[in-house]
């Protein structure tokens, strides 16, 4: 998929965060730091027409929903969730994936993604608070509360309101690679990659112990992923014993400190690989694998591609 052309679908009402958003990552000029322009177009059902927004506020689309369909990539935001929609935006977001463009919802955006057919036989995510009725009324989707997002590759949907960063920043590493992603992240001060999923928000969004957070044992395991971490070295620097710094992880990083470790090396692979001409090796032992062979294993299995045909792909951009 080529990455220039992104509409932002504008319905009523419509969430103006999840729509500033796509906005933030799609919608500037960032081409003094190395980011490739986009053109944004933010659409509606008519355009100049304001669209009252969920916070109470309106959006005024500047082009009309069919301008979508020779996009690249589609972004539904959020919105209110109706029993039906109008043929014309269903038809526009269906054209649009007929006609080669990706698809993304974020948040509340899935129910009109799985209205227009997009989701059937498939994975997907939406907001926790609205899971339950996702999942009865499009039972041949398979909703999920483990992730922030999930790519079906012309198909992507976001979790609620803040994952539909992490939706958009993987969107663009994946298109443009990560050293893209990781300068708008830096310009946006978020992370270029999150991980976890949404059960730790469903009900203990804040940790319940009066324990300090984590954070700096993770920062400190960024900063030395070619160094070994046992748990149990991990707790000692937390202060904690094991079983408490391990509930703590998950609550704080929606997963285990192996996956979480094991993810982070592979975001300092990837950067490697397309930045550098380091051999293989180097880039295993830099990024805390160790051995070739064991990067590629976990490459593959996060990537799903080799470390030499992701650099093929990447490294050239």
């Amino acid at each position: 998929m080529a990455l220039s052309t992104v509409a932002a679908i504008a319905t009523s009402p419509m969430s103006l965060f999840e729509m500033s958003i796509a906005g933030e990552v799609f919608g500037l000029d960032r081409t003094d730091d190395g980011v490739p322009p986009f053109t944004f177009l933010t659409c509606g059902e008519r355009p100049g027409e304001a669209v009252p927004t969920t916070s109470g506020g309106h959006f005024v689309p500047t082009h009309t929903w069919r301008d979508a369909v020779s996009a690249d990539l589609v972004v539904i935001p959020a919105g209110g969730i109706k029993d039906t929609y109008p043929d014309e935006l269903l038809d526009t977001i269906r054209d649009a994936h007929r006609q080669g463009a990706t698809i993304l919802s974020i948040c509340t955006g899935a129910f009109i993604l799985a209205e227009a057919g997009l989701l059937d036989g498939l994975s997907a995510v939406t907001h926790w608070r609205y899971a339950e009725q996702f999942a009865s009324r499009f039972p041949r989707t398979q909703v999920s509360m483990d992730v922030l997002y999930i790519d079906h590759g012309s198909i992507v949907t976001g979790a609620g309101t803040a994952a539909g960063i992490d939706a958009c920043l993987h969107l663009v590493r994946r298109e443009l690679g990560a050293s893209v992603a990781t300068r708008i992240a830096r310009r946006m001060v978020v992370p270029p990659q999150r991980d976890g999923g949404q059960r730790q928000y469903v009900e203990a969004p804040v940790p319940d112990s009066d324990c300090e957070s984590i954070q700096p044992v993770l920062d400190h395991i960024t900063r030395h992923l070619d160094a070994a971490h046992a748990v149990p070295e991990l707790a000692r620097l937390a202060m904690m014993s094991e079983r408490t710094f391990a509930r703590r992880f998950v609550k704080e990083t929606g997963t285990t400190p192996h996956k979480w470790v094991v993810q982070q090396r592979v975001l300092r692979a990837r950067e490697l690989l397309e930045q550098t001409d380091l051999p293989v090796d180097s880039v295993a032992a830099q990024s805390g694998f160790g051995s070739a062979a064991l990067l590629r294993s976990h490459f593959q299995t996060v990537v799903g591609t080799s470390p030499q045909r992701y650099r093929r792909e990447f490294s050239a951009r």
